[in-house]
């Protein structure tokens, strides 16, 4: 007598731990698949473009450099000169899921026209971060890219000669 009381003791034991696991799976929210990728926003800090100061150059020119950590370099006949113009990388702000890989693809080589003629070549260079990279801040909050890049002067400063140099150049940026 004693064996059948303890099998059906045990039974409703068992019975009651099945339905306790079979009611909390009813009452938990289960996801199939995370929700879809917010498309990210690019928009450009109007307050920093991409600016390359004064300098000037001999014969042979050379390059002036904008590096996205904000420091001016330059290579063969340039001078760099501080006149009061500012350098500075461009400055773009991505708001993006945290997470969100991304991607950026620099345009092609642009030529730049000048105020008083003459023409220069900008190449889009690094960025910072560096691509790809991956956004670290919750949506709303902005990640800064900083991008920098290097203006070939090519001749004397007669073909070159002072003034504003001014172009458009394509930055992609991509959500992977």
């Amino acid at each position: 007598m004693m064996k059948e009381k303890s099998i059906i003791g045990y039974r409703w034991k068992l019975l009651l731990i099945v339905a306790i696991a079979t009611l909390s799976g009813i009452f938990s929210v289960v996801n199939a698949q995370e929700d879809p990728p917010r498309p990210i926003v690019v928009t450009e800090d109007l307050s920093q473009h991409l600016s390359f100061g004064a300098f000037s150059h001999g014969a042979t020119g050379g390059t002036v450099i904008i590096y996205p950590d904000e420091s001016r370099d330059y290579t063969l006949d340039i001078l760099l000169l501080n006149l009061g113009y500012s350098y500075s990388a461009a400055l773009f702000n991505i708001t993006a899921n945290r997470g969100t890989v991304i991607s950026i693809l620099n345009g092609p080589d642009v030529t730049l026209s000048g105020s008083n003629g003459g023409t220069l070549l900008l190449h889009i260079g690094e960025s910072l971060p560096e691509s790809p990279f991956v956004t670290t801040v919750q949506w709303p909050n902005v990640t800064q890219v900083k991008i920098g890049g290097t203006l070939t002067v090519s001749g004397n400063p007669l073909a070159n000669p002072p003034g504003n140099y001014t172009g458009s150049y394509s930055v992609t940026f991509i959500q992977e």
